[in-house]
């Protein structure tokens, strides 16, 4: 008996997809819920697994082929292999694909974790060991979202490898000719690699963000003193209470409704000849992946509390960096928040998210001087940036909202009061 494998629904307003890559051979056995194939659309990438136990037969659509939803991928035969594994539908969305299978990591107890080229690469940089890091993985594979969130979380304690000492080198001497040394890694001097659709897209919409809106960008700074004294303050009884790491990105949030509130244009759209003004805060937090830059959506952020805003910013930022969005998280935004500040970006103009009319800039933390009550003062300041559509937004008000932000992060009492 013989089983289709067919593409799935790929979510609103998407009707075709790419062959990006098999993950079976023909005549390999599979089980129920392993993953055959990667199809990718203009939104994400999407796995999609096998519902029936049995060897994979045949491949009939090839990587790189267009397919359209219910198209026939490839045939099952069933009974060559009994293992079922429960659970799983045909499809799951994800951004980045899964990692190649590596040697076991240094160190490691039993040598369990198996590490991607990508993953390897920050462990070694940050001169970590892989066994101290929590896995989330499928198999217990480390995945980079977990060493991120473990950089974030546990860097500043936590206990790195002593990094090795260069070798010394010899002085070198004048009008002496240097030796010729043969590079480890030979590469060619140009490659070419084919654009996902995932990264068309993203250049499309940037590219039409440019071409269709009036976009200006205005400035401020910040002195992030009070913000980062109340996080340090309440951090441990706030983690102990919710189980959720405090950051002053949900400060930023909060502060950011309470500027749109005062200035609903800045999270109104252009539909025609119409602008539509929205009475609901669903606030877009752009997140980096290896494919490119995604802004999962949290809804109804107007309505959560600081705790319940860093539990699904954090839950939508691991899902994004293990490639496990679905495609109802990166739609329906009204407003963006992006932090170039986690890369070290210290000011930028960040881009429009259509069919947005604004984005919120933040930036790095950086201590510098400022002048307070004729002293000079060492004080932890934040660049910010608001880029805004000029057929919306006027001036006047861009530049109030970034103010309302500005006064609601160096007074956060603000927030409580609602003031």
């Amino acid at each position: 008996m013989t089983t289709q494998i067919t593409v799935p629904a790929l979510g609103e307003s998407v009707a075709v997809a790419i062959v990006a890559k098999w993950l079976k051979k023909v005549g390999e056995e599979v089980a129920v819920d392993d993953p055959l194939v990667e199809l990718e659309t203009d939104k994400v990438t999407l796995e999609v697994y096998a519902q029936t136990a049995g060897r994979l037969s045949e491949i009939l659509a090839k990587e790189g082929a267009e397919v359209a939803v219910g198209g026939a991928l490839g045939v099952i035969t069933e009974g060559a292999n009994a293992a079922q594994r429960p659970g799983r539908s045909v499809a799951a969305p994800k951004l980045e694909t899964p990692p190649p299978r590596a040697k076991p990591a240094d160190g490691a107890p039993g040598a369990a974790q198996l590490l991607a080229p990508a993953v390897r690469k920050m462990v070694d940089e940050h001169r970590l060991n892989p066994a101290t890091i929590p896995a989330s993985g499928k198999e217990g594979r480390l995945t980079k979202g977990d060493v991120i969130t473990y950089l974030e979380t546990h860097q500043p304690e936590s206990k790195t490898m002593p990094a090795a000492k260069p070798a010394p080198q010899p002085a070198p001497r004048f009008f002496e000719q240097p030796a010729q040394v043969e590079s480890h890694e030979a590469r060619p001097r140009e490659e070419r690699a084919r654009m996902t659709s995932l990264r068309r897209r993203i250049a499309e919409r940037l590219k039409a963000a440019q071409n269709n809106a009036a976009m200006l960008t205005t400035f401020n700074e910040i002195d992030m003193t009070a913000t980062l004294a109340t996080r340090d303050r309440y951090r441990e009884s706030f983690e102990k209470k919710y189980g959720a790491r405090l950051g002053f990105l949900s400060f930023f949030v909060k502060a950011a409704i309470a500027a749109l509130k005062e200035i609903p244009a800045v999270n109104a759209e252009i539909d025609g000849e119409d602008i539509v003004y929205k009475n609901h805060y669903d606030i877009g937090v752009a997140v980096g992946t290896p494919q490119g830059l995604v802004v999962p959506v949290v809804r109804d952020a107007d309505r959560m509390s600081f705790a319940e805003l860093e539990l699904k910013v954090a839950e939508l930022a691991k899902k994004a960096r293990d490639g496990k969005l679905a495609l109802q998280d990166l739609s329906g935004g009204t407003f963006t928040i992006t932090n170039g500040g986690v890369y070290g970006s210290l000011m930028s103009t960040p881009i429009l998210n259509p069919p947005q009319s604004g984005i919120l800039g933040l930036h790095k933390v950086q201590s510098r001087p400022m002048a307070l009550d004729g002293k000079v003062e060492i004080r932890p300041m934040m660049y910010v940036a608001l880029t805004y559509d000029h057929r919306v937004i006027d001036g006047r008000e861009a530049v109030t909202f970034l103010v309302r932000v500005k006064e609601c992060i160096e007074d956060p009492q603000r927030l409580l009061l609602d003031v």
